[in-house]
Order: structure tokens, then sequence, then C-alpha cells
């Protein structure tokens, strides 16, 4: 029913209508905000939420998911391709279907990307309580499972009523569309208010146009920050992922070449510079490699961008000397001010503008910046021999991403998440081109690889549909999340999968033994509860779900089954074996901390204790 005035729509009616009307221009090109959705239908969304859909399958398009938690990964990874301009929706139905969707909104929170979960709630009225799937809490009945999305979403709401959309939608969106506060939207539904209606207002539903906000610096903090750095004689530029989330590469590169001064780059940060650019010093940290620790420990003013300087950047605070100084430009307070850094509290393409003015003749020594080059020759020729293969050389992951890193296109996407995985690619991947990398290690989340590639790609063939999308995953994420592979077969979104089977979770096993520890319950041949261990047929696996699959024995042979991957019009997945002890990257590792038993009976577990503990005294001390 419509007036002149308002439009009479139930409540799930009102929430797409409205979504189908907001709109962004990106690169002078106007389209629709969200994107569509991922959707698994139960009796929490499918008679109202999904009648709405069904209205709007033309302009919101809806993806069928196979799990809830991998329908808001490959949000996630979605709106990472899009550089957090556009988003997806995730809507589940009441009970386990919603809290499946608690990990990946952890994993939204922690990356600071926008995703909006719609998600099933029982009824308001409570008549027929308790429902099918209900947790009841005695003494609480408004508590429930969607009250466990309030600490990992940037924005929580329960419609009680049908009106309270009015307010809710645009504070969801604000929130969303925010670079200092950005992250995940949730949304429950009640059952009974998803249906009733109401008069809306007609103009809620008008085409709106966005924008994201470019907040520029405080002119104080850019002051002080210009004279700081004009005391540097070893400077030193961190990138983080939010160098790209403003669409700064090209600024900060900038930036750097007209003041020389090297750039590392963080796990999210990488491919904010070519590999070959002479002021990529290369990744910084845990993961990263010893040109840029080796400057890092040196530098005496790091201006940081874009970064949340998490413990794998800046190796639990011992990276840096501890006299240096530090300058965070970011677009959130709170990541800003972090570890009594000078805070800088702005948009990064914004903030690097107002310091090139206030730098203006101002140049790093030629003996710094010959040093950092010197360093990252020398890593350089480490990671060369590292990828290299033959000579009787055990499989491993650096060899199979220097055969990928080889053949593919400059504009690719690589996709890599938790494991072993993201410090390999992290440290031996050759940027090609910007924007090409994400490795997914901002909450380390084992079953992003696939799930997160699939989202990517569908965002991937709404920008540069002749390009591919490369998965990195080993055998332990595999197992752990693997039915998108059915999902891009489905939706015809072709990726390419690399699975690296080394006989169990290798990455943390390693971790146990260079603490001491021996191997137990990590790698399938040391579960004590497994009698006989034996191999997963992950080549027939991945063809039971309609993908074209082969096994290859070595590296060699991985390459021609790339080209193969890469002729192929559907997903391919690709498995080798690699070798679980050998061939790890052995250089460029900062000290992490980790913790260890400080008394133990084995003498091999108290030794490396000590060990471990002598890196403490490198720690920085701060906030």
């Amino acid at each position: 029913m419509t007036s002149s005035n308002t439009i009479t729509l139930t409540t799930a009616q009102a929430i797409i209508r409205w979504l189908e009307n907001q709109y962004i221009v990106i690169d002078g090109e106007e389209m629709r905000v969200c994107g569509g959705g991922f959707g698994i239908f139960g009796h929490g969304n499918v008679t109202c939420l999904g009648e709405a859909l069904y209205e709007a399958r033309d302009t919101l398009p809806l993806y069928r998911g196979q799990n809830e938690q991998s329908m808001g990964f490959a949000a996630a990874g979605y709106t990472k391709q899009w550089l957090r301009q556009r988003f997806m929706f995730c809507t589940a139905s009441a009970g386990p279907g919603t809290s499946n969707l608690v990990t990946s909104a952890a994993l939204a929170h922690a990356n600071r990307l926008p995703v909006l979960l719609l998600c099933g709630d029982t009824y308001a009225t409570r008549l027929p309580d308790p429902v099918l799937q209900q947790m009841e809490n005695f003494n609480d009945p408004t508590f429930g499972v969607n009250d466990a999305f309030k600490p990992v979403s940037r924005y929580w709401d329960r419609i009680m009523h049908p009106a309270q959309v009015i307010q809710s939608l645009p504070a969801a969106l604000a929130t969303m569309l925010d670079p200092g506060d950005c992250g995940p939207a949730f949304i429950g539904l009640p059952q009974d208010v998803q249906g009733w209606t109401c008069d809306y207002p007609a103009e809620f539903f008008e085409k709106r146009v966005h924008r994201i906000r470019r907040q520029h610096p405080d002119a104080d903090e850019i002051a002080d920050a210009v004279a700081l750095l004009r005391t540097a004689e070893r400077p030193m530029i961190i990138a983080g992922g939010g160098v790209q989330y403003s669409r700064a590469a090209d600024e900060m590169r900038s930036f750097a070449e007209a003041h020389r001064i090297p750039v590392v780059e963080t796990i999210a940060g990488r491919a904010n510079l070519v590999a070959t650019h002479p002021l990529n010093i290369g990744p910084i940290g845990v993961t990263g490699s010893d040109s840029a620790n080796s400057i890092a420990e040196e530098a005496d003013v790091i201006l940081a961008v874009g970064t949340r300087l998490q413990d794998f950047t800046t190796g639990s605070w011992t990276a840096f000397s501890k006299d240096a100084k530090f300058i965070s430009l970011n677009a959130a307070r709170h990541d800003a001010g972090k570890h009594l850094s000078l805070p800088v509290v702005g948009d990064a393409r914004e903030g690097i503008g107002a310091l090139a003015e206030g730098l203006e003749g101002y140049g790093a020594p030629d003996s710094w910046v010959s040093k950092a080059r010197d360093h990252r020759a020398r890593w350089d020729a480490y990671v060369a021999e590292n990828v290299a293969h033959g000579n009787n050389r055990p499989n491993s992951y650096a060899q199979a991403i220097g055969v990928v890193n080889a053949l593919c296109d400059k504009r690719d996407r690589v996709v890599a998440a938790a494991g072993g995985l993201p410090a390999e690619v992290t440290a031996n991947w050759r940027t090609l081109d910007t924007g090409t990398v994400d490795v997914e290690f901002g909450f380390s989340c084992m079953g992003y690889e696939i799930s997160g590639a699939w989202g990517a790609r569908i965002a991937q063939a709404e920008r540069e549909p002749a390009r591919d999308t490369i998965v990195f995953v080993g055998d332990g994420s595999y197992l752990m999340m693997n039915s998108d592979i059915y999902s891009s077969v489905l939706t015809r979104k072709k990726l390419i999968i690399l699975v690296l089977d080394n006989g169990g979770f290798a990455v943390i096993n390693k971790l146990q033994n260079n603490t001491g520890n021996e191997s137990f319950n990590n790698l399938i041949a040391d579960a004590p509860t497994v009698p006989e261990a034996f191999a997963v047929d992950f080549e027939a696996h991945a063809a039971a779900m309609g993908a074209l699959a082969e096994t290859v024995a070595n590296p060699a042979e991985l390459g021609e089954a790339f080209r193969r991957a890469q002729a192929a019009d559907k997903t391919s997945v690709i498995v080798m074996k690699v070798d679980a002890y050998e061939g790890w990257t052995a250089q460029g590792h900062t000290w992490w901390e980790c913790g260890t038993p400080h008394t133990s009976a084995s003498e091999q577990v108290r030794v490396a204790h000590a060990d471990w503990e002598s890196g403490r005294a490198r720690q920085r001390k701060g906030v």
C-alpha cells in the first residue's frame, strides 16, 4: 500500500528496499554500495526476509552459502577486493545458523571490514517461547545467542518494532563506511517483527549517494610530526593495509621517493609497493624479511601509516630500537595513539599530502638509503635461493610460491590465511602489482582461504573479469573449510586452488618443537588417538565437488598444472605434498612473545624457555 507520503512495507521488505537505494561513486562510476549477499535460509529468515530478497533478486543478487561461517569469510574477501568501498550482507536463520557467523564477525572486526549481518532472532512477543533452537537465559529473557555478537560488532541492534529500521539502517551503514570505526554491523531480526508492517515515509527509500569520509589531520598534529621527521637521520615508513583502503598507494610511493625514505610493509600492507621498487625494503616482523627487520633495528624515526601495529609487525615490540620515535598516521584514533606514538589522526592520503608539504626540502641521508637497499638485495638473493627447486630438495611452500609467482599475471589476486602459508607468502612472494595480495592475518583465521577467495572472485569479476584468483591453502585449513569449492563451481566464479599437503598442522608442530616440546597432536602421524594415519585423496574430494583436480609430484609438475588451470574456464585444484620439517623460510624472523612453561620436567623445554625469554630484553615498554 502506498500513499503520496508513505509506503506500507514489512520490516524485511523495508530493509531490502532501503539497501537497494544506497549508492556510492567509485572511479567515476555510480553503483550500489551493497553488492548483494550470502544466505542460508531457515525458520528464522526464510518466510519474511526470504520473501523480500526474492523480489530484489535482480538488484541484490543472493549467493547460496554452504556454511554460515564461510559466508562471512566470503563477504570479507569481497569487501577487501573493493577496498572497503562496497560490502555484502549475510543472512542466517535463528539459532546455530546465526551463531556460526560469530567467527567471521570476529574476523571482520579484527580486520576493520564492513560486513552486514541480518540474522534471525526469537519472537518479540515471546508468546511461543521457548522456540526451536532458542537459548534460554533463566534470569534475563532478553539475553540470547545474538548477544554474543556484541563484542565482535562495531554496530549492534535488535529490531523490536518496524519503525526502528529508520534509525538503525543509516547508523549501521555510517559505521561500515567510516574509516575510523569500520567493521561489521549486526542487526537481529525477531521472526515476528520481520513480517510486521509499518507506514514508512516514502523519502526514506529515495536514492542516496554516499561518500567515504576523508578526514584531514589536525594542523598541530601534522606540525609536530613534520618537526620530528625533520630530525630523522634514519627514517622508515611502515606501510599498512590502511594505505590501500585509503587508495593512497601512489601518494605514499611519491612521498617516499621525494624524501628518500625506505618503506617496509606489514602483512596487511603487502602489495603497497611492487617488489622491484628501490625503496621497498621488504615485509617486517615475525614473518618478515632480514632486510626490513635490519633497518627497523636502526631506524630513529618511524612513520607508521594505516597499521594497527599488531605483534607480528612489531615482533612483540622487539623489532625496533628502544630510542626510536613513532609517528602513527591512522584514520582510527585508537590505532594512532598506540605505544606512545605521536598520533596523527586522519585519512592516509590526506595525511601524507599534508606531511609532504611540511617536509619540502628534506631527504634521508644517502648512506641510510644505500644501507637499506643493500639489505634488500641480500634478501632478494636469499628468496631466489629459497624458492628454487631441483637438486633433490624436498618440496616446500616456498617452491610452490615461486612457481606460481613466475607464471601468474601481475593483476591476479593471491589469497592465503593462517597456518604456515601467511609467513611463507609474506616472505617469498614478489609483488607484481599493487593491491594484489590478501594474506588474512588480522584474525589469522584458518578456513578463510577458499571462502575469502570466492568472495574476492565475485568482486574481481565485477571489475577485472579476465584475471585469476589464486589460493594457497594447507591440508589443515582445507579440511576445516572447503565447501566453497562447490560454491565457486556452482556460481561459475573460477578459482585456482593449490592444496599443499604437509600431513597436518605443521607450522604449529614447528612452534611446538622450537619451544622444546615433542611433536604431539599436530601432525596426523603424531596424534595419540590415531591408530594408523592415512592420506586424504584431496584430488578426488575436489573433483567430487565439480572442480578440475590433479595431483603433482614436484614443483616442475606444479608449473605445468598451473598453466592448465590458467587455461581452464572453471575452478581447478592442484595438490602437492610438501615436507613438514624441511624447506621452511629460516631467515627474516623477529622475536615473538609466546608463553612458554617456566618449569617443566623436560630439560629441552627448560632450555627453550630460557632462550625464548632472553629475547625479552629487547622489548620496548609502552601502551
